[in-house]
């Protein structure tokens, strides 16, 4: 298994939370998250998420959990 700092998966929460006019307040709020854990995952920096948690995510913001997470591919610099 790849070391977690070289994870791909990217979180779309600026894009979203913007399409539909919330801030991550409201949105921490509405899915029972502090801030900064909320925080952590839009920057990327969280080493995972539980299924009740994106679930609560795809809820809040009535989407697809394909919708909030991408994955990035390879890089140049670590083919696998």
């Amino acid at each position: 298994m790849p070391p977690e700092e070289e994870h791909r998966v990217e979180v779309r929460l600026d894009r979203l939370l913007a399409e539909r006019d919330l801030t991550l307040t409201q949105l921490a709020d509405q899915v029972g998250l502090t801030l900064a854990n909320l925080s952590v995952l839009k920057n990327g920096r969280a080493r995972a998420i539980r299924f009740s948690t994106l679930t609560a995510l795809c809820d809040a913001l009535d989407c697809l959990p394909g919708d909030l997470l991408t994955l990035r591919a390879h890089s140049a610099e670590h083919p696998s």
